[in-house]
């Protein structure tokens, strides 16, 4: 017997009671745009929850459902750098109609293209009925809501067509994957013994990075089984953390896991655990800093467009490495050859262990976001208050991202070495995103906003 613990119908319920009934408070012949924007982008959360979507997959449809978005906004900003000027191969859209806001048919193109691209995109359709419902009370005429409807169903069409050159369709025929025989590569895990997740995601093309193995990181400890190499001593490490856990790393480590489907078992039931996807929790990131940061509905488009870009080229950048060092678990080897009944606090992702996909695109997300918005922006995260988990406060990006980092460690799922050139290998993704963006023009964003 398989149940879902947490019902598409209870999702929706509860994204409308935690975050609809302010935003749809009418003002008279005015409405702050800018809170529109998270509810549109945790509706595509939702739906991939849903859906069961993997990290890397998911980090795609961010990148598409808000460039669209962000396209629009630019058209009408000047101080806003256009997509075409960051994105390799893009191809701009056009719009014709004249007579929308420009802001309302941003975010309906953030639901048209999460419509169009999502398996279960159909259930977007519900929030765009509220937010179109808003809009109403909000005393804007129908026909400037028609209008941009109209242009942004148009933009996301032209992006969700855009989006097919990736060669994303070409996976689907690829999806099969044999695992390597050899002691120190990686095998299916329990208690699913899932199939390798995308393993020919490096042949996604990227929207920014030159390349997959433009940033290969340093290369992963050599397998060892033997109790003197260092490979063993990287597996006692996880072994012993997770005996004797230090105050705190077990919810540091829960906080981060981010897992889209873990399954637990008693006897014969099967009970699946869905949640965020790592990029899911940080496109939330990018959003609080963004109300925190007071920013304007041009600037929050743009902070959270551009963090979903570097999420999609992260994931493709250590997703090329997992399957070239194609590196065994930590559970795997210490079960083989430390102890057989040992089992991590979180449940092992079904991919290859290294680098630590988390500890890339957290640190690359701090990076971008540490630019933008500067090194010591304080901000409480309270992303997985949805999945049951309190907020945590932090001082800086980047002392998220090494928490996020370190929290692999102590959930038993990466080794050390993983971990750390994880960061290194982000850290420099981030770099390059940042020097892109400035030969492009885009400025960090703290000179131009007052911090509450």
């Amino acid at each position: 017997m398989f149940l879902q613990k947490t019902s598409y119908i209870m999702m929706r319920i509860l994204l409308l009671l935690m975050l609809w009934p302010k935003l749809m408070m009418a003002k008279e012949k005015k409405l702050a745009m800018e809170s529109m924007i998270q509810p549109a982008v945790f509706s595509l959360t939702l739906v991939m929850v849903h859906d069961v979507v993997s990290p890397p997959v998911a980090a795609r449809y961010y990148a598409y459902c808000m460039t669209g978005a962000y396209d629009i906004v630019s058209k009408h900003d000047a101080s806003i750098v256009p997509p075409a000027s960051i994105i390799k191969n893009y191809t701009p859209a056009i719009i014709k109609l004249t007579g929308y806001d420009y802001r309302m048919a941003a975010v309906f193109c953030i639901y048209e293209t999460g419509r169009l691209m999502l398996p279960s995109g159909i259930g977007l359709k519900e929030d765009e009925d509220k937010f179109v419902a808003a809009l109403k009370r909000g005393k804007f005429s129908q026909k400037v809501i028609d209008a941009s409807m109209v242009v942004g169903r148009n933009v996301a069409a032209q992006v969700f067509s855009w989006s097919k050159s990736d060669d994303y369709n070409k996976l689907s025929a690829k999806l099969h994957y044999t695992p390597l025989k050899s002691e120190g590569n990686w095998y299916p895990t329990p208690p699913s013994y899932l199939q390798a997740v995308e393993p020919n995601w490096k042949t996604v093309r990227p929207m920014m990075i030159d390349s997959c193995s433009q940033f290969k990181p340093l290369a992963p400890v050599s397998f060892g089984k033997d109790s003197s190499s260092d490979f063993f001593a990287l597996a006692k490490e996880v072994h012993e953390i997770s005996l004797n856990p230090a105050k705190g790393e077990q919810e540091i480590a829960s906080f981060w896991d981010c897992n889209p489907f873990a399954v637990s078992t008693e006897g014969h039931m099967m009970i699946a655990f869905k949640k965020i996807t790592p990029g899911g929790h940080w496109m939330n990131i990018a959003a609080i800093a963004a109300k925190k940061a007071s920013l304007s509905f041009n600037q929050s488009m743009a902070v959270q467009t551009l963090v979903s870009l570097t999420l999609m080229d992260a994931f493709i950048s250590s997703w090329d490495e997992k399957y070239r060092s194609n590196r065994i678990r930590p559970e795997t080897f210490i079960n083989r050859y430390m102890d057989h009944k040992w089992q991590p606090l979180l449940q092992t992702p079904p991919f290859p262990e290294y680098p630590s996909a988390h500890s890339v695109i957290s640190t690359a997300s701090a990076s971008l976001l540490e630019y933008l918005l500067g090194e010591n922006f304080s901000f409480t995260d309270d992303s997985e208050e949805f999945f049951g988990l309190g907020p945590r406060p932090f001082n800086s990006f980047m002392s998220a991202a090494n928490e996020a980092a370190i929290s692999r460690l102590y959930g038993g799922i990466h080794f050390r070495d993983a971990i750390e050139n994880g960061q290194v290998q982000g850290r420099q993704i981030g770099q390059f995103v940042i020097q892109k963006m400035r030969s492009a023009g885009v400025m960090p964003l703290i000179r131009q906003v007052a911090l509450r």
